[in-house]
């Protein structure tokens, strides 16, 4: 007689926790989205085909997905440096500094939108030094741009402040003492160990990017076919009643997000583990 001992983990209850977490995420993640998927063809493939390629549609694909993609990489290079500058260098008024970086998380979206737009218009306080040079920022894609590049740059400085403070000193010290530059201690021993957390940075940024409205609808000036965005169409079908059309144009953003961030996930994947090899 073999007696097999079950090999009990030191904390306890990891069935009872897995069975919440699958039921949670079933409730707020799996069953809304397949009630959309079902919801997008409810009309017919053909409705769902003359809504998701039309026109001014496409156009706001190109829009919120070139300009959310842009802020994303923007704010990963400018995000980057910002948290470099908070965790390496003392300086009066860090903390202050360090404050107002979250300050997009907690603004409502229409505040920042007006705040932006009164900023940005012609007769504004940048508005009116930029208009002369021919710069038009609002009412245009570049203030799109700018929108999502507001409120996207927490998400970065945010992902990578902590991975900064646990590289060690000594790792810099030692490749400095091997004859590495500033440049090559930097390219070769500080930015691998980044990388996953520069990927997350971007992919957070991107996503609340491509689904902002707020700060988005008073600044482009929701002009059809050049600053429209793809969330506005979708509130402007629900306001028609057309629920199915809203639900189209939502499932070609779920499917092109989920694509994008799969990419994303893959590449950090590939990093930490070049990384740990």
């Amino acid at each position: 007689m073999f007696s097999i001992s079950k090999k009990h983990s030191v904390l306890p209850g990891f069935g009872l926790s897995l069975g919440y977490t699958i039921l949670y995420l079933c409730l707020v993640v799996l069953i809304p989205l397949s009630t959309l998927l079902f919801k997008s063809v409810s009309a017919g493939w053909t409705h769902f085909w003359e809504t998701v390629s039309d026109p001014r549609v496409v156009a706001s694909y190109k829009l919120s997905f070139g300009a959310s993609f842009g802020a994303a990489l923007v704010n990963t290079g400018f995000g980057l440096l910002v948290a470099w500058v908070l965790v390496r260098y003392p300086f009066p008024g860090k903390r202050l500094i360090d404050a107002l970086v979250d300050l997009p998380f907690a603004l409502p979206t229409a505040v920042a939108g007006i705040s932006l737009t009164a900023v940005y218009s012609p007769n504004g306080w940048i508005g009116r030094w930029l208009e002369p040079l021919g710069i038009k920022v609002a009412f245009t894609p570049l203030g799109v741009f700018v929108a999502l590049t507001f409120i996207g740059l927490p998400f970065v400085v945010r992902t990578v402040q902590p991975v900064l403070q646990d590289i060690s000193r000594e790792v810099e010290e030692a490749a400095s003492s091997l004859g590495a530059t500033r440049l090559q201690t930097f390219t070769r021993v500080i930015l691998p160990y980044l990388w996953p957390a520069l990927l997350t940075g971007f992919a957070l940024a991107f996503a609340r990017a491509l689904g902002e409205y707020g700060s988005v609808v008073f600044i482009s000036g929701n002009m059809p076919m050049y600053t429209e965005i793809t969330p506005l169409l979708i509130v402007t079908k629900l306001e028609q009643y057309d629920y199915a059309g809203a639900a189209a144009i939502a499932v070609v953003m779920l499917i092109a997000s989920f694509v994008l961030l799969l990419i994303i996930n893959v590449l950090q994947w590939w990093s930490r583990r070049r990384y740990q090899e």
